[in-house]
C-alpha cells in the first residue's frame, strides 16, 4: 500500500485504536462480509435503474460491485473540479432521491437552493458544490439542517421560504443567515455516494462500504468522533465506490480528501492511516480541496 501526506494524527489517544487482537479478530469476521449474496442492493431495487432487471446476485456484484470489469482501469488523480466551498443539505435518505435529485419536485427545498444558487452565481465570489446527505438523524443532525465545509458551520431547518434570504446572506454576502444561528460542528465527516438511482454502482457499492465504516468505526470507539452519511453523486459512476473524509489537518485546517474505487478491505487503512494519522491512501486518492488542481506530487509531499 502506498501513502502519502504525513501529519499529526487527526485522532490520537487510548479512544483511537483498539487491542491487535480484538480487531484482528473483528477484521476476519467482517472481511468477507460484502461477498454475501445478501447485500444492501435490495434496498435500491424498487428505484434504480431497470438496467439490473433479470440479473443474478452474482451477475448484479460483477457489473455494478466491486468486482466489475472497469475497477482500478483509470488514473484517478485529480479527476475532481477544483472548488472552494461544499454544502451539504440533510434530505431523507437514497432511497427518496430521484436521480437528478436537485431536479426533483419531490425534494422542493433542494430544487430550490440548486436554482437560487446557479442563478445568483455571477455573486457568489466561492465556488460552491452542493450535495445532499441522508440518515442525519444518526450523526445528530435533521431533514433541513444546511452543512458547510471547510467552516464546518451548521444552520438547522432551512424552509423552502428561507431559501432566497439564506443564499443572499451566507453565499453571497458571505456572512452569517439572518434567520438562524450558526453552529460549529466537529470531528471527522465521511461522506459516501449511494445514489443509486443516479447510477447502480453506487447504489450498490455506497451501503457496503457505508455498513463496513460502521463497524469499524463502532470497534476503534470512533463513533463520537467519526461520522458517515450517505450522500447524492460525487465523483464519476465508473470511480465507485467513492466518498470523502472531510477532517482537520496538523494545522488545524479542515481538508476535504476525494476517494475512488474504494472497497470493504480499504475501509480499515482510511480509519487508521487517514483519519487516525493523517496519511493520504495515494493509490485511491483522487483529490483535496487545498490543491488548487495541484496532485500530491507537485506539493512535494513524500509518498
Amino acid at each position: 500500500m502506498h501513502i502519502a501526506h504525513p501529519s499529526r494524527p487527526l485522532l490520537v489517544g487510548p479512544k483511537s485504536l483498539l487491542s491487535s487482537s480484538r480487531r484482528n479478530a473483528a477484521s476476519l469476521k467482517s472481511r468477507f462480509h460484502w461477498h454475501r449474496s445478501e447485500t444492501p442492493w435490495a434496498q435500491f431495487r424498487s428505484f434504480s435503474m431497470t438496467a439490473a432487471e433479470g440479473l443474478s446476485s452474482a451477475e448484479e456484484e460483477a457489473k455494478f460491485g466491486f468486482r466489475r470489469a472497469e475497477m482500478y482501469k483509470s488514473i484517478l488523480s485529480n479527476t475532481v473540479d477544483a472548488y472552494d466551498r461544499h454544502v451539504f443539505v440533510c434530505f431523507k435518505g437514497p432511497e427518496a432521491w430521484a436521480p437528478r435529485v436537485e431536479e426533483s419536485d419531490t425534494a422542493v427545498l433542494i430544487q430550490l437552493l440548486s436554482s437560487v444558487v446557479k442563478a445568483r452565481n455571477d455573486d457568489i465570489d466561492l465556488k460552491t458544490k452542493l450535495t445532499v446527505c441522508g440518515g442525519c438523524n444518526e450523526i445528530g443532525f435533521s431533514d433541513g439542517d444546511v452543512l458547510i465545509f471547510p467552516d464546518m458551520i451548521k444552520y438547522k431547518g432551512l424552509r423552502e421560504s428561507d431559501v432566497d434570504g439564506f443564499v443572499n446572506d451566507v453565499f453571497v454576502n458571505g456572512g452569517p443567515w439572518a434567520s438562524g444561528v450558526p453552529e460549529v460542528f466537529m470531528g471527522c465527516h465521511i461522506f459516501v455516494c449511494a445514489h443509486g438511482s443516479r447510477d447502480l454502482r453506487c447504489g450498490v457499492c455506497g451501503p457496503v462500504l457505508i455498513q463496513k465504516l460502521k463497524e469499524e468505526i463502532e470497534l476503534r470507539g470512533l463513533k463520537n468522533r467519526v461520522f458517515v452519511s450517505p450522500c447524492s453523486h460525487i465523483g464519476g459512476h465508473k470511480y465507485a465506490g467513492n466518498l470523502i473524509i472531510y477532517s482537520h489537518d496538523h494545522e488545524g485546517k479542515v481538508i476535504g480528501h476525494w476517494y475512488g474505487y474504494v472497497t470493504p478491505d480499504d475501509v480499515p487503512d482510511l480509519l487508521d492511516q487517514h483519519v487516525s494519522k493523517g496519511l493520504v491512501i495515494e493509490r485511491l486518492w483522487s483529490f483535496h480541496t487545498d490543491s488548487g488542481g495541484t496532485d500530491l506530487v507537485d506539493k512535494n509531499v513524500p509518498h
